[in-house]
């Protein structure tokens, strides 16, 4: 990519990305609809732990079990990080944008970094609270801070929000339409992942697909399905983000806009 990325530029993709209309909305919806669907799934998950198949008791993952919203929360993240990208071609202004900043290298990096440092930011705030308040609706079955484990996984929650906002600005930077590309990762993430992932057949391709990679970082008790854990997820979620963006670039550096 160009070595010619200034604070300019990278000035001007923050304003762009600040100004979006959606950006304030899309950023407080990820914060309220995972910290809320979290405590909500932490209460009923307290509420029905006496009736667990007591394997499921013994093997129970608190951090785990209180981060399940992240999985919502995730499909907002996406939304944002394609419109974030899209929205420029949607408008016709990436024409400008590129005749302001002829290396396409720069304009992609700083416009990945407006993205991602803002899903970063919320993502900070959304795990934190969204695991004290969980724990604290799991009662008697939560955990502390201090336990083994437990400051990985919220780390690990960090990443997993932030680079699920990155791997869509990728898809959307290869696609070039919010259209298209919210079809194919809404559903993906959504249904088809975690469909293809309960299909036994098949579960062993599918515990690679990116949400279900990046759900391996927010564990403590190990998962016996899956042959990866935080470390290995983390990497696989990493090569998925490598991959996409590595194509947006592409497409952005060999093709008219």
């Amino acid at each position: 990519m160009s070595p010619t990325l200034s604070g300019a530029v990278l000035r001007s993709e923050w304003t762009k990305a600040r100004t979006l209309r959606s950006t304030p909305w899309l950023l407080l919806t990820t914060f309220v609809i995972t910290v809320g669907s979290n405590v909500a799934f932490a209460f009923a998950i307290r509420n029905s732990f006496d009736r667990m198949p007591f394997e499921d008791q013994q093997n129970f993952d608190p951090v785990y079990s209180g981060f399940i919203g992240l999985s919502f929360g995730q499909i907002v993240l996406l939304a944002y990080g394609v419109l974030l990208v899209t929205s420029e071609y949607t408008s016709g202004t990436i024409l400008p944008s590129l005749a302001a900043v002829p290396g396409r290298g720069a304009f992609y990096l700083a416009k990945w970094l407006s993205g991602t440092l803002a899903a970063l930011a919320v993502s900070v705030v959304t795990v934190y609270l969204s695991f004290f308040l969980g724990q604290w609706a799991l009662g008697p079955h939560g955990t502390t801070f201090t336990d083994g484990g437990v400051l990985r996984a919220t780390v690990g929650g960090r990443l997993y929000m932030t680079l699920v906002c990155s791997f869509a600005m990728g898809v959307a930077a290869m696609l070039r339409s919010s259209v298209t590309s919210l079809v194919i990762l809404i559903p993906l993430f959504f249904f088809v992942s975690p469909m293809l992932n309960n299909i036994s057949a098949l579960q062993p391709v599918a515990q690679f697909l990116p949400d279900q990679a990046a759900m391996r970082m927010i564990e403590v008790v190990p998962n016996d399905e899956s042959v990866l854990g935080p470390g290995t997820g983390l990497l696989v979620m990493l090569a998925w983000n490598v991959a996409t963006l590595l194509g947006g670039y592409l497409v952005l550096r060999r093709r008219d806009a």
